[in-house]
Parts: structure tokens; sequence; C-alpha cells
């Protein structure tokens, strides 16, 4: 691990998320590192430009439906001994064969139906090992899947150099999730997860993957953290969009997958208040700043 250089420490969080009785990642996992202290990047305002100055920032995540599906990205959580199964992979060279736990019920990003990314994320309690999975189809014997990721949230390491994950940048998608059960306690500790329409072909740590033929050296590569800019004024928000709004000015947010411009990734609840939600759409891409984060350690490398 490189050691924090003086004034680094500023850079951690104190606290940080947990999931079924476990810590999603170490406190000094880059996740959970805050970043509100740190200098913005010499680079920022081209990046940002190239992204979209005036677009408007979405929480991609609510209760209830769109368009017939849940908002959000959905995980679940199941106990030690889960029947666990084993999967077909499109990218089976870079998926990790498992097996993975299955319940009958396992939420899917989309619906059952969904023609997109059909993200399927659970948590086994006791072993605290965090499962992912992309375009997950269900089967009897076996699921089939684009890609496939297994985690140990009490671990720092890294997804080999140049393997994907079930998320483009090779990064696990649970700890970049806004959470309900955060938002009710009044704090997200931690990094979140964005996307944009357009990266670069290249990746930062600790991304370890890139989907993209463009090289202009304006366009984010895949696991740049943003932050918003201090002089957004949370407190101008709604309840529920000032705790995300919060969170994004204390640690940030990771590119974790292309997407549609400055689109905040959630887990869908029935107790988000999507009108609240919808208030983070006046936060334009101006608001935003790449971070120097040179000088934060980088445990799992």
């Amino acid at each position: 691990m490189r050691p924090f250089r003086e004034g680094a420490l500023r850079g951690r969080a104190a606290t940080f998320a947990v999931v079924a009785g476990c810590g999603v990642l170490p406190a000094d996992n880059p996740w959970n590192q805050r970043v509100d202290q740190l200098p913005a990047a010499a680079s920022s305002d081209r990046v940002v430009s190239a992204i979209g100055s005036a677009d408007r920032s979405h929480a991609d995540f609510g209760s209830g439906k769109f368009e017939g599906r849940p908002i959000g990205i959905p995980y679940t959580t199941v106990k030690k001994g889960t029947r666990k199964k084993r999967g077909r992979f499109e990218f089976a060279g870079e998926s990790d064969k498992g097996p993975y736990p299955i319940p009958r019920r396992l939420p899917i990003e989309g619906g059952s139906s969904s023609d997109g990314d059909r993200h399927a994320i659970v948590v086994e309690r006791g072993t605290c090992r965090l499962y992912e999975l992309y375009r997950y189809f269900p089967g009897r014997s076996r699921f089939r899947a684009g890609s496939g990721a297994i985690f140990e949230l009490r671990s720092n390491r890294l997804r080999p150099e140049g393997f994907t994950s079930a998320d483009a940048a090779g990064l696990p998608i649970l700890p970049g999730l806004a959470r309900f059960d955060e938002v009710k306690k009044g704090a997200i500790d931690h990094a979140l997860r964005i996307t944009v329409e357009r990266t670069r072909n290249s990746f930062v740590y600790p991304a370890r993957h890139f989907a993209s033929d463009l090289s202009d050296g304006d366009l984010p590569p895949m696991g740049i953290r943003f932050r918003l800019k201090a002089s957004v004024n949370a407190s101008s928000f709604p309840p529920q969009a000032r705790v995300v709004v919060e969170a994004l000015k204390r640690y940030g947010a990771f590119i974790a997958d292309n997407g549609s411009n400055w689109y905040v990734s959630g887990a869908p609840n029935r107790g988000w208040n999507n009108d609240q939600l919808r208030s983070i759409r006046g936060i334009r891409g101006s608001d935003w700043e790449v971070v120097d984060t040179s000088s934060l350690a980088r445990p799992g490398l």
C-alpha cells in the first residue's frame, strides 16, 4: 500500500456502509475515502465540457415503476448455505466461474422482461461475499450472463488488470449505490456510481477495464472520480435529495459505465420520494469537477 502524504488523511472515511452485517469494503477503500478537501484536477474543465456542461444530473433510482419497470439497480441478501448455481458467461475469460448463490426470486435490474443490463446483485451473509452479474438470465440448472464477478467485502483486492466485472469499469456495483436505508439515517458515507455517454479507451485506479474505442484525451477514462463543487448548496434540496447531494460533495462519484450523462445510480425502494429525487435535475454538468486523487493511498495494488 502506498502511504498517505501529509494532509491526505482528511480523505479517509470515519465510517462506512454496512449491508447484511457486512462492512461494504474496508474503511480505507477508495469507495469510502472522502475527497472534499482534495484539489480539483487541472484537466477538470476540459473533461466536464467534453461530457456535457449543460446536461442535467439525474437520480437513476426511485420508488415504484417507470414505463412498467422498477427504477434502479436492485440487490438482495441471502443466508450462508443458499443453493449455488454455475453459469454460462458471454465473457467467460474475464468472469469468476462461481458458483453463485441464486435465490428463487432474484431481483433483476429492469425486471424479469428487461432487455437492458439486467444486473443482479447478491450479498451472502456470514461470508460477506458480494456476487454481481451482468445480463443475467435465470435457468433451471444453470443461468446465463454476460459477465460475473465475486468480491470479498472485507478485502481491498481489485479485479485483474484488464478484466471487466458486472460493470464496464471492472468495479463492484453495490458500493456505489445510493440506498434508502442510508438516506433514512441521514448520511451516505461512500462514493456513488455515475454514468456518462462517452468515455475514453482507458481506465484509471481503481477501475480495471474500459469499454470504448474513443481516444479523445478530454474524454474521461473509466474510474475517474468526480464530485460536486463546493458552490452547490445542499441545503437548498429537499431532505432525500440533500443526503445524496451531500455525499456527492464529500465522497464524489466514480464513472463506472457508459450511459446517460451524469446519471447517479441507486437501489430501488418504496421509501424513495420521486419528487424529491427529481430535484437533482437542478444540478448541471458545470456543477461537477474532476478530483485530483493522486495524494490518496491505493489499497489493492
